[in-house]
């Protein structure tokens, strides 16, 4: 049994709302956020599957933490990226929960996260990336992850991608922080056309060195690119080849990855 505790802590590291429990807690907390302040979310087991919600307008998250995590409350340009609805008003509904052995076993997306952030995290699935278009959090590697499939345009929520910054060598990661079974990913591509280009080839890298190699067609629906099953600690997307489009901007608006957790 895992103790949980959740707190909401400003720039200052005050705590301004706190509560634990046993399995589950959660917690409402009465104020606007300010820029600075961060979700804390502790437990007194590590290593353990967790369903968490930041902001009741982000939805639940099914992820694997290795330690405390912080969540950091995003401001600026960093807010474009996501729903105008979330983490605002002064009034938040947050919880976490200790996932149970049947969510942990199922068969699901793996990669899903709405919960990720650009930051090094003990919290997982967690994306990277070696290039995200001019830095910008609206074509973030995390965007990819965050369950939203929309595609038709490009730039602020629902629209956010990852962008490769017109780069040949662009790759962007999944890291799942332990081993999973794996046996399909679907790919939705950005397919705001004309704007967009579109790849013609992928290549999926996995922990034991292997890859797999997959042709795609210019479309707005999803790619499915099914394979024997893999054991893996991580799903890579690289070795991306354009088409002869004049478009310089191929795209990627969700990366999901189908397999077991627990086995």
């Amino acid at each position: 049994m895992a103790v949980l505790a959740l707190k909401v802590i400003d720039r200052n590291d005050n705590t301004l709302f706190v509560r634990s429990g046993e399995d589950f807690v959660d917690l409402v907390c009465t104020r606007e956020y300010q820029e600075g302040d961060r979700i804390v979310l502790e437990t007194s087991e590590k290593n353990i599957f967790v369903n968490w919600q930041v902001d009741d307008a982000l939805g639940s998250a099914f992820v694997y933490i290795t330690d405390n995590v912080s969540y950091y409350v995003p401001f600026g340009e960093k807010r474009i990226s996501y729903s105008p609805k979330v983490f605002s008003g002064d009034r938040h509904y947050i919880y976490a929960e200790a996932a149970r052995e049947d969510e942990i076993r199922s068969y699901r997306n793996l990669a899903l996260n709405p919960a990720d952030q650009h930051c090094d995290v003990p919290c997982f699935p967690h994306a990277t990336a070696n290039v995200e278009t001019r830095g910008e959090s609206v074509f973030a590697a995390k965007n990819a992850i965050d369950g939203v499939r929309a595609n038709l345009s490009h730039g602020q929520w629902p629209y956010e991608s990852w962008g490769i910054n017109m780069q040949d060598n662009a790759a962007m990661k999944v890291d799942f922080g332990r081993t999973v079974k794996t046996d399909k990913v679907v790919l939705y591509t950005r397919s705001d056309f004309p704007h967009d280009n579109w790849w013609t080839q992928v290549t999926l890298k996995f922990s034991d060195g292997s890859a797999q190699t997959f042709a795609l067609q210019k479309s707005a629906r999803a790619h499915v690119l099914t394979f024997p099953e893999k054991e893996t600690d991580w799903v890579e997307l690289c070795d991306l080849i354009k088409s002869d489009d004049p478009s310089p901007f191929p795209a990627l608006s969700q990366i999901e990855v189908y397999g077991y957790s627990g086995f």
